[in-house]
């Protein structure tokens, strides 16, 4: 399998496995605040029974925000705040809430905190002070607000994000590997068929039976030269005009040995032949 379709299928099977467990989050939102409200409602429904209240009212749970609620009562109650930690905990238990949150009792004359107790899954952030001093008959409401919830796509925003850096990472990748493949098979399919050598202008290389024959520029560019003028004399001055003019220094013997290297490398192909003629200039002769 090539690298592209490994990131592709990678990058699909990241976002369908985010969109499997985030989906539906208004869903699950919606589901985790009834979840809460039942169980404050058996918290309310235990706390008047330890009251001896079977009768009075626990009054429909509100949410005041996004993750706190608020319980509360028809009558006015008493309890040991011990007897409310143990009932909060199994009632939270059985609808599976989550372990962290924080539970205060509001007098509804003032709104002042009465009691107040936080719960987290590290046991030495857990505090349950006065648990065995006796709230006085008063009315009361009890706030709940949880400092942990479930997963959800929108509201994580971290993974939001990081789903988002994942599949744009992927694309650059893609698109990269795609634009060298594409550079790639351009300078290999630039070549040019001289008797059994391939000749690549571009990469400075002649290519015969799987063997590279580098040339240096100069080479390149004399070669690039006769090729196009197949079986033509060139003169000299023309040459050496083309080559090494604005180019750099030109030494009176530089094209004749840049032809000789020529000759060299091209020596193992018999239908073709560099040859001097005598003071005019170069010609390449090609068997076909």
């Amino acid at each position: 399998m090539s690298s592209r379709k490994i990131y592709l299928y990678g990058g699909l099977t990241i976002i369908i496995l985010f969109i499997w467990m985030y989906s539906d989050p208004d869903g699950k939102n919606e589901a985790f605040s009834e979840r809460v409200k039942i169980a404050l409602r058996d918290v309310g429904n235990q706390l008047l029974l330890s009251n001896q209240d079977s009768t009075s009212l626990v009054l429909p749970v509100i949410a005041l925000a996004e993750s706190k609620y608020k319980l509360s009562f028809q009558q006015q109650l008493s309890f040991l705040p011990n007897r409310l930690v143990s009932i909060v905990d199994s009632s939270f238990q059985r609808a599976t809430l989550p372990n962290n949150y924080r539970v205060e009792v509001l007098q509804c004359s003032d709104h002042e905190v009465a009691y107040s107790y936080e719960i987290s899954k590290a046991e030495e952030k857990t505090i349950i002070p006065c648990a065995g001093r006796l709230l006085p008959e008063n009315c009361y409401s009890i706030e709940v607000r949880f400092s942990e919830r479930p997963a959800s796509f929108f509201r994580s925003k971290t993974l939001f994000y990081l789903l988002i850096f994942v599949i744009l990472t992927l694309l650059v990748i893609d698109l990269y590997k795609r634009k060298k493949a594409i550079l790639i098979k351009g300078s290999i399919d630039n070549f040019t068929a001289l008797g059994r050598f391939n000749f690549y202008p571009d990469q400075n290389k002649l290519v015969k039976e799987a063997v590279v024959i580098n040339l240096s520029k100069k080479e390149c560019e004399l070669l690039t030269i006769f090729i196009a003028n197949p079986n033509q004399i060139i003169k000299r001055d023309e040459l050496t005009k083309k080559v090494w003019e604005d180019k750099g220094v030109f030494v009176g013997r530089s094209l004749d040995t840049y032809i000789s290297r020529l000759r060299k490398k091209l020596k193992e192909d018999d239908s073709i032949t560099l040859t001097n003629v005598h003071g005019v200039g170069y010609k390449l002769e090609i068997i076909y």
